[in-house]
């Protein structure tokens, strides 16, 4: 994980604000009256702030933010100030995470490596005081990310931003608020982690090099151990669905298993399944050449997958988690599988392979029978799936089905908490017969739902545990001028698991 941003409580009274030295000063700012911090500003800076608020420039509207480069009277280099709304109106989580990205896009902005934050109360629906820090918190972290690997210096992003004194009036203890701070900063570097991973081209981030980088985790926390099964391993226990996919490659594929014990010995896991497809091509059934480039983040359910352990063994959650990463290379090749091909799954099964475009399922199937040794409390696949989630939901949310619905409304609400959500489309045993093959027990594609029968096939390989998939197609990643990772459902799988603990 890259450098760390720190985050300060303090207690810091309106009086002071004039006299903080810091890069910037962001207070927050209700409609109607002055609070005393804008009085205090407004009197130092020469009704300054009057005399906007009488242009309409400092109405106090949600999200309106007002910039003050040099504001008289204040020793702050930079001042901004943001609307927060109607004091005590109830908020939704959209209009909180609103505010919020407004204050923390003006701390970044400001290219300074100091910023206080003075923001009043946020009446945020259905939550309280530790949300609200703890979201602060997260988006300090997540929005400062930069990609740097391979850049030429001249060409990489800076930002500045290194310490963050906040200064926020509640009634909870000081402990409980920093506790949300240690927890939004953990969650932002677990979800900068998975952009990093998925960022990374195709020839960098290879299944050897996600091994790496997996083994690399385990040596930087102890209650994390890592093992990684090669090709030979994987045929010695009939993976030859996952195999199948990789075989056109010259990179060998891997299925990599770290392992979290933070709670009792023996106690169930908690298991979550990454797909690591590190470039998909399509293999024999070909892509398009346009965005063919971005088919490089066809492993971000493996990076969540990595990012999230990583959290939890920085937060020592109180449980045992198992995160497996199933990982492959799917080329065009004098190897490669074929359409009409049949293979074994580990599970016994047989496949007939109609589109080799249709390879995350395969890989999946091998990794969900392999995790049945765990003795699994529950498992969670996450996967960039099916270009018809993209279609049904977009992308802003994910896709989610799973063969049990309490375990899916644990996911549905830390989604929506997390404000990473997602949405449950049906499992019914009506769209079952779309897989049908007359030449092997299933078919990997068939159907027009095509999330929908993709959830099923894997549903075979899942009968000996709850289980969930999140197709996170549509949201792990992004196209066009904003092409990148979004890191990624990593926030919703760790309050997920936060939730279990």
């Amino acid at each position: 994980m890259k450098k760390r941003l720190s985050i300060n409580l303090t207690k810091k009274n309106a009086k002071e604000l004039p006299n903080i030295s810091s890069g910037s000063l962001i207070v927050g700012v209700y409609e109607g009256p002055f609070t005393e911090e804008l009085k205090i500003i407004d009197e130092v800076s020469n009704s300054q702030l009057r005399k906007l608020r009488k242009l309409g420039e400092l109405k106090g509207k949600l999200g309106q933010g007002t910039y003050l480069p040099a504001l008289s009277g204040v020793k702050a280099q930079r001042t901004y100030l943001i609307g927060c709304g109607k004091k005590g109106k109830k908020l939704s989580r959209q209009d909180g995470i609103k505010v919020l990205s407004k204050v923390v896009s003006a701390a970044i902005s400001s290219k300074a490596s100091t910023t206080f934050i003075s923001i009043p109360k946020l009446n945020i629906s259905g939550e309280g005081d530790d949300w609200v820090i703890q979201q602060l918190a997260f988006l300090c972290e997540n929005n400062s990310y930069t990609y740097d690997a391979k850049l030429n210096k001249k060409n990489q992003k800076k930002v500045l931003l290194k310490r963050v004194s906040l200064s926020f009036n509640s009634s909870l203890s000081t402990a409980k608020l920093n506790r949300s701070i240690k927890v939004g900063l953990a969650i932002g570097r677990g979800s900068n982690a998975a952009k990093d991973l998925a960022n990374l081209p195709g020839n960098v981030c290879t299944p050897s090099y996600l091994a790496k980088e997996s083994r690399s985790a385990a040596n930087k926390y102890s209650s994390l151990k890592c093992s990684v099964l090669g090709e030979k391993e994987m045929k010695k226990l009939g993976m030859d669905c996952l195999l199948s996919v990789g075989a056109g490659s010259a990179q060998e594929s891997k299925l990599i298993t770290l392992n979290y014990q933070g709670g009792k010995k023996g106690d169930q896991p908690h298991v979550i399944v990454g797909k690591g497809i590190t470039f998909d091509t399509g293999g024999i059934s070909l892509k398009p050449g346009a965005t063919m480039d971005e088919m490089k983040f066809d492993m971000c359910g493996a990076a969540s997958v990595i990012g999230t352990m990583q959290v939890m063994a920085e937060l020592k959650v109180p449980i045992n988690i198992v995160g497996v990463v199933a990982s492959a290379e799917n080329m065009p090749g004098g190897k490669a599988t074929k359409p009409g091909d049949v293979v074994k799954t580990m599970s016994g099964l047989t496949v007939e392979i109609l589109n080799t475009d249709a390879e995350g399922r395969l890989v999946l199937a091998d990794a969900l029978t392999y995790v049945k040794k765990f003795n699994p409390k529950s498992v969670v696949d996450i996967a960039t799936l099916t270009g018809a989630c993209i279609v049904a939901l977009g992308h802003s949310t994910s896709g989610l089905l799973s063969n049990d619905d309490r375990l899916a409304q644990k996911l549905l609400t830390a989604g929506t908490i997390s404000n990473d959500r997602a949405w449950q489309l049906p499992i019914w045993d009506v769209y079952q017969k779309d897989l049908d093959s007359n030449f092997a027990d299933i078919a990997n594609i068939g159907g027009r739902a095509g999330t929908i029968t993709a959830a099923c096939f894997l549903s075979r390989f899942t009968k000996d545990y709850s289980w969930a998939h999140l197709d996170v197609a549509g949201t792990a990643h992004l196209g066009g001028a904003a092409k990148g990772a979004s890191g990624r459902p990593v926030p919703l799988l760790s309050h997920y698991l936060l939730d279990q603990s």
